[in-house]
């Protein structure tokens, strides 16, 4: 199963991500070049990488299935202050350039919000901002992710995706997200069916990566909460089905699920739940006592 989590990097960089990764018993693994909710970003130390590199030889992690996420705060749908909307054209450019020092193949991307413009305006915004930046010569795939449609999110639709894979010149792929999907109301419990309907619409060879999420929040809510493998909306079964579905067993899928806490109020004390989830999924077992195993390992 090519199944893995969002880790860290920190003062090790990738090296430390590798190392998180394992820890999980992942197979693959998803990171931020620096925090996701700033542009604050440290110069790549090569030797590290090549560090990280060989420690994923060794661990039969491969690096082209290993993804990178674009930081939340790039907007390229909404252009009414021209300096911020060029800030993200141009950070975006520095994020692609930073993983190709990472020989990372794969950049998931959050489109963007209209805030206020009209949504085909904000699509051909972001179709615009796609062309400034990739060109013929890209080593490293942009990928949109499905959103929830929370406010004025855009491609929150299938359409809304397909416009602007039509709207780009060079290729980009997509990244599904179980609770985004969900959120958006399309009904992942018959997984089967909507991969059909994402075929016809727009082909399957464009999904290169998964996030695999539960939901807090029912089916066409537009919340985007996400919830522990099994304890949401979805449930155990259906993601179940998702990870293990035969024409997506090559496409990495990545967990981004909530931290627990040492109980349900506590926002300090946080344990990351990958190990266990990912388990969980290899095993293909609901673990009802999910949380309390969590807590007394990360106690002990």
């Amino acid at each position: 199963m090519l199944i893995g989590s969002h880790v860290s990097y920190g003062k090790e960089g990738l090296v430390g991500s590798v190392k998180e990764a394992l820890s999980y018993g992942s197979s693959t693994f998803m990171f931020y070049t620096g925090a996701p909710q700033n542009t604050i970003r440290k110069t790549i130390d090569n030797n590290l990488v090549v560090e990280a590199l060989k420690l994923m030889e060794e661990n039969n992690i491969d690096i082209n299935k290993v993804i990178c996420h674009a930081p939340y705060i790039i907007n390229l749908a909404n252009d009414l202050d021209s300096a911020k909307y060029n800030f993200s054209i141009n950070f975006l450019k520095n994020e692609l350039k930073r993983c190709e020092e990472l020989q990372i193949k794969y950049l998931v991307l959050h489109p963007g919000s209209s805030v206020g413009l009209e949504r085909t305006k904000a699509l051909d915004n972001i179709a615009f901002a796609l062309n400034q930046i990739i060109d013929k010569d890209a080593k490293v795939m942009i990928l949109l992710e499905t959103m929830a449609g929370k406010g004025t999110e855009l491609c929150s639709t299938l359409e809304e995706i397909k416009y602007l894979i039509s709207k780009v010149n060079y290729k980009i792929g997509v990244c599904l997200d179980t609770c985004h999907l969900n959120d958006a109301g399309y009904d992942i419990k018959n997984f089967d069916s909507f991969l059909e309907q994402f075929d016809e619409l727009i082909g399957l060879d464009y999904v290169k990566c998964i996030h695999i999420n539960d939901s807090k929040n029912g089916l066409n809510s537009h919340k985007d909460r996400h919830d522990n493998i099994g304890w949401g909306t979805i449930g155990f079964e259906s993601i179940y089905k998702i990870v293990t579905n035969k024409r997506l067993e090559d496409i990495p899928k990545i967990l981004e699920t909530p931290y627990i806490g040492e109980n349900e109020e506590d926002k300090e004390r946080i344990y990351p739940p990958y190990k266990f989830e990912i388990a969980m999924l290899k095993e293909g077992i609901f673990n009802p006592h999910l949380k309390e195993d969590i807590r007394a390992f990360y106690k002990n």
